[in-house]
Formats: structure tokens, C-alpha cells, sequence
């Protein structure tokens, strides 16, 4: 992760490499996830593998956690968010895996009720994420 984020300084780490940063996740990816702004170039990096997701406006900028590691900083999307965009790319990580997340956040209390409706808002998954909120309340 720290290699990525020093070639890739605008980039966010999110979806499953965000999940296995908080420790929410069983899966265990072989590419790092990063979101980068709308407009911007994939990164040219040879290794690790890394899967570019393209984000903009508040879905990009809401939710950041800055984490010192080994004296470098590294941008990280926060529980909630990351929770809210598993929801939002369910065809591509698969809706097992965003309910397993909801799930081991609430469990693990890394997350309230506000912050989870406030990031489904940003991400436009209200509607699809409202039935599992209300299975675990």
C-alpha cells in the first residue's frame, strides 16, 4: 500500500483494500482497490496489481481518513464510506461481501446508524442499503 500511495498521491484506497485496512472483510484481495478523481489517468505500476475505480465530487472527496504507516501517510476512505461504496459497486465485489461488511461493522461498533445513512446518501444507495439497516437495528 505504501508503494501505491507514493505513485499515486491523489489516490484513495477503497472498496476491498479499504475493508481488509479496517479489518472487515475475510477476503483477501490480490490487486489493491484505489479511487482516483474522475478525470485523472489509471497509474502506470507494474506491481502491485492495482484496480482503479473512478470517483467525483463528494463520493470522491467525503469520508477520507489520513493513517501514518512506517512515517508515510496514506488516504484510506473511513468504515462508513467504505460500507456505502461496497453497496454502490455490489456487481463488481459482489453483494456478499457488502453484507458481510455491514454486518462486521455494526458488529465491531465501527460505525453508527448516522454515519451509515449520511455515506449511503453520498453514494446513492439508499434505497438498496435501507433493508439490511433495518435487519440489524
Amino acid at each position: 500500500m505504501l508503494e501505491v500511495a507514493a505513485q499515486v498521491p491523489s489516490g484513495v484506497f477503497c472498496l476491498l483494500t479499504a475493508l481488509r485496512f479496517h479489518r472487515l472483510t475475510t477476503q483477501s484481495p490480490f490487486e489493491i482497490w484505489m479511487a482516483i478523481p474522475g478525470k485523472a489517468r489509471v497509474p502506470n505500476i507494474d506491481y502491485p496489481p492495482v484496480r482503479v475505480v473512478w470517483y467525483s465530487g463528494d463520493v470522491l472527496s467525503e469520508g477520507i481518513e489520513s493513517h501514518l504507516i512506517e512515517g508515510q501517510s496514506i488516504r484510506v476512505y473511513s468504515v462508513a464510506k467504505t460500507v456505502a461504496d461496497c453497496f454502490k459497486y455490489r456487481n463488481k465485489i459482489g453483494i456478499d461481501v457488502a453484507i458481510e461488511a455491514l454486518q462486521d461493522a455494526w458488529k465491531k461498533q465501527a460505525v453508527t446508524m448516522s454515519e451509515l445513512h449520511r455515506f449511503a446518501k453520498i453514494c446513492r444507495v439508499e434505497k438498496i442499503i435501507r433493508p439490511y439497516l433495518e435487519f440489524l437495528v
